[in-house]
């Protein structure tokens, strides 16, 4: 049996119901071995983050505790000190498990819609598969995709079976994520006072106010 571990990346400033849904989404699909989590370092296409980087992964424990799912933070790209860029990251996590894991590296479809611009995108297959689960307001249709992107997914799109039990290399398309949540949507949302209860978990929620986060 094919050791299988699934990765989701991300900024998580703060991490939301929409990154617990969309990681709990493949870990009903593929049942992996391992759930990692990757946040970013200094992520390369986006502007500072507002929370540090022990304040998102103390956030990432306690939703991810809360949601009753079991992971693996992962503080790699925390801890190195150039730019985040994911090719590092899988190129190393490879490494770590060696050539027959099976690793799937799962993100939403606003991040499918700019796979093209990441640092050697089509080398990401050659040390992963790529999972992606639909997001309302962003179309999995290939008429959507950058046409390099599209062509690459309908070439490589695999079974379930197939993620679970090889290395890399194949595409997988889920269309059953309904949370349409950003992180941008719920800094706004605290620094306006609303209630973020239908947009993270209570216990990041009173993080968030014990250490007077996201107030400006």
């Amino acid at each position: 049996m094919t050791f299988c571990i699934a990765l989701l990346g991300g900024s998580f400033d703060p991490v939301h119901h929409g990154h617990v849904a969309l990681a709990n989404l493949f870990h009903t699909l593929l049942h992996p071995d391992q759930l990692r989590i990757i946040p970013a370092g200094k992520p390369w296409q986006k502007n500072g983050l507002r929370a540090s980087a022990d304040e998102r992964v103390a956030m990432v424990e306690l939703a991810f505790r809360d949601a009753g799912l079991r992971v693996t933070v992962d503080r790699q790209e925390i801890e190195r000190t150039t730019p985040t860029y994911t090719i590092d990251t899988l190129r190393n996590v490879r490494a770590e498990v060696g050539p027959d894991a099976s690793l799937v590296f799962v993100m939403g479809a606003d991040q499918l819609q700019q796979l093209d611009t990441w640092r050697d995108w089509r080398a990401l297959f050659g040390l992963a598969h790529i999972g992606v689960a639909a997001r309302p307001g962003y179309s999995l249709a290939a008429a959507a995709l950058p046409p390099a992107v599209a062509q690459e997914f309908l070439l490589r799109q695999g079974s379930l079976d197939q993620l679970r039990s090889t290395p890399s290399g194949h595409t997988y398309l889920a269309q059953t994520l309904d949370v349409d949540i950003s992180a941008t949507q719920v800094r706004a949302a605290l620094q306006r006072g609303e209630p973020a209860n239908s947009l993270i978990s209570p216990v990041v929620l009173d993080y968030i106010q014990q250490h007077n986060l996201y107030k400006i």
